[in-house]
């Protein structure tokens, strides 16, 4: 397409060598230029010129924006606003927590941190150094300092946005000033990010121009929509084959989705968010419950969008997660004793909403005084799913797969299903739509030379980004060497991509490959024995300077899995266990240990 702009400053040349440009860049990097631009001097234009002077007048103090972040939406908001203060002449920083020299933060003036919470209440993996910094002896008084910080978390878990509350009051101990109350998201984090960043805004500066604008500008001259969480893309599946032999115990699909026309690029580790839908019988089931009418208009979002109440609980609405916020929002909504002696007790609470959903409590709890209009709105926001990417764009153009594991459990007298991995399974056939974006992982890539060595540890799906990874590296054609371990149940029924790993070892993109099925020996065998079954020549891959990539389960596998790289790495190396665990840690700093666990 020909760039054509009314008005436009620039010649023909120029204006094709923009277009070529902006044709290859992400909604991020435009966002990134836009802001980038806006903060170079101008001195061709005296008004410029003043103009710049009154930026930086405003833009007095310095600021800098930290994040941690373990799905990179912690990234992507950190980003943003350092674009959006760079768009309005301000002096702004922006840095992954890991790469922050912690002694530096008694130099800093406004020091904004957006982190999101791990596991049980632990940091993100990129924040472990800052946050051990600042809890140690070492952290310095801050005064005359200012803060904010944006916390990101799922309120179904017991300590949420742990993390984002243990820096807050730790900033504040060491005598930084808060110029905006912490801000504690959900996992529908967008509205109430946005609110702490205004607010943030008011005590920083005015800002003339937002994001939005800045990418309206940017479409009006490509003539192409932007697809991002925000606008996610409507994608054709292509294939849906259910990789698991017949008499499995498990689901795993393998989808290919069409990305043509998108302009949607991403790298090996990065992720895929797709926006599910509830199951319909199960929307049905629950107004029928509540005897609502399904054709009720009801405001969906603080922007005042009206649905109809079905499409709204199909389409919008969380009803299949409980969270204690949710039990404690719907308390005023019936007399029921027994409910008021529930919300009573968090440990009741904790106890009741596992594998419950919200047909469960309106079942359990009812009759309910409140109308539909009011008891969805206590509801949240249907949360994206987000998937390891097993796919190169480099050898799949205009596609991307992925690996989904179905969950199916029975709960409470109830067969239950995953929101988006039941659609995935049950409601979605090839030439079917799903909505989808891009989530880049930054934290879980390969290494920028081919000839490194990389050894890849992963189970059941958590092999899915490995796919692309041996993709990739056949299409650059690495000459490093790589190494595979992978655990399932059955070799005869769960060895996923079996053809393709054979065929990659014997054309030598992969170098090695160790397997563990843990049903098939009397004894559970599991990645982790594999790697102590060969824990000499591990560690003489680690020596050599390999890459060590961790994917799947968080509380068993990778926790296990860590543990016994730690073991190796003070056997193999005569460490003790102290020394061990800073070997790791040296490594995870310096990009060569990476993990994406959930």
């Amino acid at each position: 397409m020909n760039l054509e702009v009314k008005n436009s400053p620039f010649d023909q040349e120029q204006a094709e060598q923009l277009n070529r440009l902006l044709l290859t860049m992400d909604d991020r990097q435009k966002i990134w230029l836009s802001g980038y631009l806006a903060a170079v001097p101008s001195h061709a234009s005296p008004d410029a010129k003043d103009h710049q002077g009154e930026g930086k007048a405003a833009a007095a103090r310095q600021v800098t924006l930290l994040y941690g972040s373990h799905t990179g939406n912690c990234q992507a908001l950190a980003e943003e606003y350092s674009a959006k203060l760079k768009e309005n002449g301000f002096e702004a920083n922006v840095m992954d927590m890991d790469e922050y020299k912690p002694k530096n933060l008694k130099n800093e003036q406004d020091l904004l941190i957006l982190t999101s919470t791990h596991g049980d209440g632990d940091p993100p993996d990129n924040a472990l150094s800052l946050y051990d910094f600042l809890f140690s002896k070492r952290a310095p008084k801050l005064d005359g300092i200012r803060y904010s910080v944006l916390a990101l978390g799922d309120s179904s878990y017991e300590f949420f946005c742990q993390t984002g509350k243990e820096i807050d009051e730790r900033l504040a101990e060491l005598g930084a000033e808060r110029i905006r109350p912490r801000v504690d998201c959900d996992l529908d984090y967008e509205e109430d990010a946005e609110s702490w960043w205004n607010g943030v805004l008011e005590k920083i500066g005015d800002t003339k121009d937002s994001v939005a604008q800045t990418v309206e500008k940017v479409t009006s001259i490509t003539d192409r929509p932007i697809y991002s969480k925000k606008n996610p893309f409507q994608a054709e599946v292509l294939e849906n084959i259910n990789l698991s032999g017949r008499g499995s115990n498990k689901e795993t699909r393998h989808l290919e989705i069409d990305l043509e026309g998108a302009n949607l690029t991403y790298e090996p580790g990065d992720s895929l968010g797709i926006f599910p839908k509830n199951d319909e019988a199960l929307v049905d089931e629950l107004i029928k419950e509540m005897d609502w009418d399904p054709d009720l208009s009801v405001i969906v979002n603080k922007g005042g969008e009206v649905r109809a109440l079905r499409e709204a609980l199909i389409s919008y609405y969380d009803i299949t997660a409980l969270t204690i916020p949710l039990l404690e929002k719907i308390a005023a909504l019936t007399d029921h004793e027994e409910f008021e002696q529930l919300v009573s007790s968090r440990e009741k609470m904790n106890a009741y909403v596992y594998g419950r959903d919200l047909l469960d409590v309106v079942r359990d709890y009812g009759p309910w005084e409140a109308g539909a209009e009011e008891f969805v709105s206590a509801l949240r926001k249907i949360p994206a799913r987000l998937y390891s990417i097993a796919s190169s764009l480099k050898a799949n153009p205009d596609e991307v797969h992925l690996t989904i594991g179905t969950v199916r459990y029975d709960s409470n007298g109830r067969n239950r299903t995953g929101v988006c991995s039941g659609q995935c399974a049950e409601r979605t056939e090839a030439g079917d739509q799903l909505s989808v974006f891009v989530q880049k992982n930054n934290n879980f890539k390969l290494p920028d030379d081919p000839s490194i060595p990389i050894i890849m540890i992963g189970a059941g799906t958590g092999v899915a980004p490995y796919r692309s990874f041996l993709e990739e590296r056949e299409e650059r054609e690495a000459r490093g060497r790589s190494w595979l371990f992978f655990g399932e149940q059955h070799f005869v029924t769960d060895f996923l991509y079996q053809v393709e790993w054979q065929r990659w070892l014997k054309d030598g993109v992969l170098t090695k490959m160790d397997v563990a099925f843990s049903r098939d020996t009397s004894e559970k065998v599991y990645v982790q024995h594999r790697l102590l079954e060969n824990k000499e020549e591990f560690y003489q891959w680690l020596t050599s300077g390999a890459y060590v990539y961790v994917c799947g389960d968080e509380k068993y596998m990778a926790k296990d899995v860590h543990n016994t790289i730690l073991q190796i790495i003070k056997e193999e190396g005569k460490y003790t266990e102290e020394e061990a665990e800073e070997y790791l840690k040296e490594l995870r700093k310096a990009k060569r240990y990476q993990r994406d666990v959930y």
